[in-house]
């Protein structure tokens, strides 16, 4: 039976970004509640934007560095359902912020120079230690800032193991998401500037192709 990858479309602003993602078909959507990224958006905003998406299609919150106590506020007025925390939290941070609003939570890990598989089980196996909550880890390329530089990384670092359960992240386009899929078989994959015209506005046309690669991958 072949695997269904997951797609995420991260970093939506707009109704009509959320609305060809949602066509495109998208797993999920992804938030940015990070006041210095250019795909930033306010609860507010992302309030609007919630009751659009369906049932089955997860609403994902992005955060970087925020206090539970943010976490909370943002999430009272905007519930999505999923948390992913993206800068220098702590395992204890991210587990009282998630505990705090009772979502479960994605930890993204970015990919420094010098870290190897055996480091990426560890992180896994604490936070799983850790937290009921923990959903799994999400994995990004290493760049100045938090996120969204569009570089990848080397995917063989990826232990066949723990592949199927994590999202892959960095730098992924229509270019190579098939190939990308086919190498590390990931859960699912994560997309934001590989399917832009401009930081934070989204092209349709890319975003369906993106997802047609990635499922071009799984008959592959």
């Amino acid at each position: 039976m072949t695997h269904r990858t997951r797609v995420k479309i991260c970093g939506i602003t707009r109704s009509e970004d959320l609305q060809a993602a949602i066509a495109a078909g998208a797993d999920a959507i992804g938030l940015v509640f990070y006041d210095k990224s250019p795909r930033f958006v306010s609860a507010e905003t992302a309030a609007s934007l919630l009751p659009a998406i369906p049932p089955f299609v997860t609403s994902v919150g992005l955060f970087v560095n925020a206090t539970s106590e943010e976490v909370m506020a943002i999430v009272g007025t905007a519930p999505v359902s999923m948390l992913q925390f993206h800068g220098d939290e702590t395992i204890d941070q991210c587990c009282h912020a998630a505990k705090a609003v009772n979502r479960p939570f994605m930890r993204a890990i970015r990919m420094k120079p010098g870290m190897t598989g055996a480091d990426l089980l560890e992180y896994e196996h604490s936070y799983r230690a850790a937290s009921r909550l923990f959903s799994g880890i999400l994995l990004d390329a290493f760049v100045d800032g938090y996120g969204g530089g569009g570089k990848v990384f080397d995917w063989s670092l990826i232990p066949k193991e723990l592949a199927p359960r994590v999202v892959l992240s960095g730098g992924l386009s229509v270019q190579n998401a098939t190939e990308a899929v086919l190498q590390v078989r990931p859960h699912a994959v994560d997309v934001s500037s590989g399917v832009e015209l401009s930081k934070g506005i989204k092209d349709p046309v890319k975003i369906s192709e993106f997802i047609r690669a990635v499922r071009a991958a799984e008959h592959g």
